[in-house]
């Protein structure tokens, strides 16, 4: 009895550092690395501008086209343009809202730094819009985790594929409801993405239940519980360490950000290719054999052989 208090309180403290770890330590260790901003000036005041270059920061000095070009190309958080008397700050809502907001934080030190005032230009931006690309992936992925789970405690063993695409087309329609009521609508390629992440995740979801049962969750719910706050930042703001090993892969920042592009009129190409991986994946694993494990608890059922009256796994043995 002592001895499984023991391993029990373990367990939990490494549980509890673990996800501490993998989650708030994201946001805890937040800080500026390498900001791409964009800087538009004449040769004197540019000349000041490239001297306060930092390690939190990347100043770039270029031509208003060129300035024009990043900005739209998000490679570049915001663009300052100086003029005579006044200094314009520019910025894409097609960008993380993070990365826009250090952006105007930084340019407008540098503008006042150059001594004149300074106005913001960017579009309106509801905080429904600032929420939705991070809200919808975190709603698909559990939606589909759902599904799967309870396909598992129902003791459902045919057309689990079936569950998984029905499911996936369900939650993308609630999905969409629900930012509908919040005033966030989408264009048919937005929606057709929405579609394409619900149904890799479902898919993906589905083939670890087959395989490992009601145990998918401790792989499912953790990263549920460590993506979101990493997909919440641009990568530039994360600790290099959780920007190596999480945001560099985790599928949530792809859906986030591309659905995020896509709102603003965008293009996406590489995330067509990540989600459609991830299908491939789940489509693979729901093909597998897979080891005799269908109870719920993991517990393989050796069944009777009907030709003997003895367990299949004791006629093996005794063979």
């Amino acid at each position: 009895m002592m001895r499984t208090a023991l391993v029990t309180a373990v367990a939990g403290a490494v549980v509890a550092f673990l996800l501490g770890l993998l989650t708030f330590g994201v946001q805890a260790t937040v800080h500026p690395h390498d900001v791409p901003l964009a800087v538009v000036a004449p040769a004197p005041i540019a000349d000041r501008v490239a001297q306060a270059d930092s390690a939190e920061v990347q100043l770039r000095v270029v031509g208003s086209a060129e300035a024009a070009a990043l900005l739209r190309d998000k490679e570049v958080y915001g663009v300052l343009e100086i003029a005579p008397g006044q200094a314009t700050i520019r910025l894409n809502p097609a960008v993380n809202p993070s990365g826009t907001q250090v952006a105007q934080q930084v340019l407008t030190g540098v503008a006042q730094g150059a001594g004149v005032p300074v106005k913001v230009e960017a579009p309106a931006v509801s905080a429904a819009e600032r929420t939705a690309p991070l809200a919808a992936s975190a709603l698909l992925w559990v939606g589909g985790m759902v599904a799967g789970l309870l396909f598992v405690v129902l003791k459902g063993r045919r057309l689990r594929w079936l569950s998984a695409l029905t499911a996936a087309v369900l939650v993308t329609g609630s999905t969409v409801g629900l930012l509908a009521w919040w005033g966030v609508t989408f264009d048919a390629t937005a929606l057709a993405f929405l579609l394409a992440v619900a149904v890799s995740f479902a898919l993906l979801q589905a083939g670890l239940f087959r395989h490992l049962g009601i145990r998918a969750m401790g792989i499912l719910g953790l990263l549920y519980l460590m993506a979101p706050a990493v997909a919440g930042q641009v990568p530039e703001l994360l600790n290099p360490a959780y920007r190596a090993v999480l945001w560099s892969w985790t599928p949530f920042r792809f859906s986030t950000e591309g659905l995020r592009t896509l709102m603003y009129d965008g293009s996406i190409g590489t995330e067509w290719w990540v989600f459609g991986g991830i299908a491939l994946v789940g489509v693979v694993l729901l093909a597998a054999k897979k080891a005799q494990t269908d109870r719920a608890d993991g517990v393989v059922d050796v069944g009777v052989d009907q030709a003997d009256g003895l367990p299949r796994a004791e006629r093996q043995h005794t063979a």
